[in-house]
């Protein structure tokens, strides 16, 4: 988005004691909505609520005026794209972190495909330790499910867990073989762990946009809903037979839509996430061949985009991640067929779902459990929260801003967006990890232009 005026005056360090005055305080997990201030000390939040500094700020403290925008926990996205190790001329961990922290980002679950794929204990240790030393946002990542992501020996997925990782899937690709499949989700229970998927049926899902009409127009190879709903039909009669945990990615029908709504009322121990452009975009936005509108799971019809919405509205769909895909332009400017599938998103992900709220479609603080405390608890992370003793991970917006996003100026070493121009209203102002103010919409904070 376009730079906004500076939202604070006084700068922070994390040894220091912070005032955040003037405040409209937003946590999702309590219900919290209401003016007032809160206080970080070092990383740790100790003090929030209407009464906190109502009599004024004592000498030693450094203050932030608010000035009456919203004080929330730092979102956490549960399904980020770094390329590092391997294409690191399309992103690494530092450029995604920086990205990050524009987009009000404090927390990120990194997908496993990567080169190599993450799936030994070498693998998340080099995520870990890359992510110390940026010392930007905080930086998790998945393990993979299989070796190489090939769907066809499992990882250690204990070992794995051990050392860090978070939960499994193969990343883009659907587990296809059902008895490897099958195998997972017990072996996970065992340690009580998370199996992920993009769940698309491969043999389907081989098409470069949705099946329909305007495919049939542009003489494009479809792949149609169906490749998604019996994928999840299927997991979901795993996850019944084994008593798994299983997350559904990137949801963008409705037909998988009510399966899983069917699921979580039987009691299955499914959650399922969506991104904003399949609630947002429609297949429309492919246009006359617009690769930057190509993404997986395809966008789908308009039928379906509002089924979306109206989960993510109604709780269906537990979490909106921004599934962040960055390419370059040797990877997008091509034709249709061989362009790579995907969109960056990190930096779009608050102004695109504030949407739902500016259009009173859900209530906000609903909205920013979607991307808080909803993903935090599915990868069990102590995130998404504002409470005594919780890390002082903030972000600081405008909810009310008017604006237009400008991919060119995205902080994410690629590109790659079809909302170009797109109006928005909301922006960030300020992001705050463990108590260290790591961006501010004017300019970057020292320890983030050093990174």
């Amino acid at each position: 988005m376009k730079p906004a005026p500076p939202a604070v005056k006084v700068e922070a360090k994390a040894s220091e004691r912070v005032a955040y005055v003037n405040a409209r305080l937003l946590d999702p997990a309590s219900g919290l909505d209401g003016r007032g201030a809160l206080i970080t000390e070092g990383p740790r939040i100790v003090a929030l609520g209407p009464e906190v500094l109502a009599d004024g700020v004592p000498e030693g403290f450094s203050v932030v005026d608010c000035e009456g925008h919203c004080l929330a926990p730092g979102l956490v996205d549960m399904r980020v794209q770094l390329r590092e190790p391997g294409e690191e001329h399309k992103e690494t961990i530092a450029t995604a972190s920086r990205a990050a922290a524009a987009g009000g980002v404090t927390t990120l679950v990194a997908l496993p495909n990567t080169d190599p794929v993450v799936d030994d204990v070498a693998g998340v240790e080099f995520v870990a330790r890359r992510a110390r030393e940026v010392k930007l946002v905080k930086v998790f990542t998945y393990g993979s499910v299989t070796r190489r992501a090939e769907g066809k020996e499992l990882t250690e997925l204990g070992l794995l867990a051990e050392y860090g990782a978070v939960a499994f899937t193969d990343g883009l690709r659907a587990v296809a073989d059902v008895n490897v499949m099958r195998r997972a989700l017990s072996y996970a229970r065992t340690f009580d762990l998370m199996i992920a998927q993009q769940p698309q049926e491969p043999a389907l899902a081989r098409g470069v946009m949705n099946e329909g009409q305007l495919a049939t127009r542009l003489g494009l190879a479809g792949s149609p809903a169906a490749a998604e709903v019996m994928m999840v039909e299927r997991d979901l009669r795993l996850v019944e037979l084994t008593g798994g945990r299983y997350h559904a990615a990137n949801i963008s029908t409705q037909a998988a839509i009510a399966r899983l709504a069917d699921a979580k009322a039987r009691g299955l121990r499914v959650t399922c996430d969506t991104a904003p452009h399949y609630f947002t975009l429609n297949e429309n936005a492919v246009g006359d061949y617009r690769t930057f509108a190509k993404v997986s799971p395809p966008l789908r019809s308009e039928d379906d985009r509002r089924a979306v919405a109206e989960a993510v509205a109604d709780g269906t769909i537990d979490s909106i991640a921004s599934d962040h895909s960055p390419h370059d332009q040797d990877s997008k400017r091509l034709p249709f067929e061989l362009a790579d599938f995907g969109i960056v998103g990190l930096e779009s992900l608050l102004p695109l779902s504030l949407e739902l709220a500016h259009k009173g479609e859900m209530a906000l603080l609903d909205l920013l459990a979607c991307l808080t405390c909803r993903p935090a608890e599915i990868c069990g992370l102590a995130a998404g929260r504002l409470a005594e003793g919780s890390a002082a991970d903030l972000v600081l917006f405008d909810l009310e801003r008017p604006g237009r996003l400008d991919p060119d100026g995205f902080l994410s070493k690629s590109k790659n967006s079809p909302f170009d121009d797109h109006p928005v209203q909301g922006q960030v102002l300020r992001t705050i990890v463990d108590g260290r103010t790591i961006y501010q919409a004017d300019r970057q904070d020292d320890d983030q232009a050093g990174a």
